[in-house]
């Protein structure tokens, strides 16, 4: 198979058994051209039909939070009181914008996870 946007299932799978066989390419070898070139367009492919959704917000900041070794108590510092800590992490209430953009700069959660709604709180939105 020679390399093109791919557009059917087929065509992705024969791709991903070429992207398998030259996973141990060497950088800045041919072979190694071609598992690059091939991975972009697996990549590409994946985006188009197989989109990942984004995180839940509480999810993402939950993650952070255990990635950094926070508490609950130290995320006053970016949601407000303590009760509005609990309130937000419980999904009672919504992520106000001030919050979204301490939680961005602050812990570096991506803007566009932090805006899309929650399951959580969409009632409250």
């Amino acid at each position: 198979m020679e390399p093109r946007v791919l557009k059917t299932e087929t065509e992705y799978e024969e791709a991903l058994a070429r992207v398998e066989v030259l996973m141990d390419a060497e950088p800045g070898t041919p072979e190694g051209d071609d598992l690059e070139l091939w991975s972009m367009l697996v990549g590409d492919y994946e985006e188009r039909h197989h989109p990942i959704p984004l995180p839940d917000p509480i999810a993402a900041i939950r993650f952070r939070m255990e990635q950094a070794g926070l508490r609950d108590a130290d995320m006053v510092a970016y949601l407000g009181s303590k009760s509005k800590v609990s309130e937000v992490l419980s999904g009672k209430r919504p992520l106000s914008l001030p919050m979204m953009r301490r939680l961005h700069e602050g812990l570096g959660i991506p803007a566009e996870v932090l805006l899309s709604p929650s399951p959580r709180n969409r009632k409250c939105a």
